[in-house]
């Protein structure tokens, strides 16, 4: 996947404390540690916002935050990318650099409803996180997406890191179904003229890439229990179970493959 070009404009770069994500984002002790082991620099990189990317505001998304994350180790907890997300108000993008390597990350992260009750008073939610493989830091890097406006930017540039993950899955699959292209690239099955691809929302597509993740973990689950298991009847019926797990599988991944 390509990197993208954030416009020179959008331009923010100021270091942030962690003491500051602390503050706003409720950090547990341990949280603190993992933020001091696997951290090194929180750099607020790019502001992208009507005055700066030239594109409307929408409700939901007024404006969308680069976090660039300089890492100590090659592995992040996503509880620190969720304790960032909690104590910065806009969808934010993640940029993880480590070792002369560059991933991006991101969470879809939405306004939430009026809240039921005191206790659940977030005032936004955040989804599963969502990156792409590590490539070189110096990797070319292309103009942002098109779009009408804030949302649609917001849509464009989250729609590869999904794609991606499900791409992941249908790998890990071993099952035989269309092959999910790059992020850039559109995926379509063969059809004839009159025939339309399916059109999913953003949420669609998210919430059908974290079902094949779980079926996928389901899939392995079922493998691990056979592996252990001796006696030839709790065998047959597991087979019997990890088949029926296989093609549920298989009909995620091929329903994803349609749109």
């Amino acid at each position: 996947m390509t990197l993208y070009a954030w416009p020179k404009q959008a331009a923010f770069g100021r270091v942030v404390p962690k003491s500051k994500i602390y503050e706003h984002a409720a950090v547990s002790a341990a949280l603190k540690e993992r933020f001091v082991q696997q951290v090194e620099q929180i750099n607020w990189a790019y502001k992208l916002a009507p005055e700066t990317v030239n594109l409307p505001a929408t409700p939901p998304v007024t404006e969308i935050h680069v976090i660039r994350l300089g890492l100590k180790g090659a592995s992040l907890d996503h509880e620190v990318l969720k304790a960032i997300d909690r104590a910065i108000p806009f969808p934010l993008i993640f940029e993880l650099v480590q070792g002369g390597r560059i991933k991006l990350v991101a969470a879809y992260k939405r306004p939430a409803q009026k809240p039921k009750s005191d206790a659940d008073s977030s005032p936004w939610v955040v989804g599963a996180y969502f990156e792409t493989d590590w490539q070189p830091e110096g990797s070319p890097r292309q103009p942002l997406p098109v779009a009408l406006d804030m949302a649609g930017l917001y849509e464009q540039l989250l729609s590869p890191l999904v794609l991606g993950k499900v791409a992941i899955a249908t790998d890990d699959a071993s099952a035989r179904a269309p092959k999910i292209c790059d992020s850039a690239v559109a995926v379509y099955t063969a059809a004839t003229p009159t025939e339309q691809p399916e059109r999913l929302t953003l949420e669609q597509r998210i919430e059908l890439a974290e079902a094949i993740a779980s079926q996928q973990k389901q899939v392995e689950r079922i493998k691990t229990r056979l592996g252990r298991e001796k006696q030839f009847n709790k065998r047959v019926a597991l087979n019997a179970e990890l088949r029926d797990a296989k093609q549920e599988l298989q009909r995620l991944i091929e329903q994803q493959a349609a749109t």
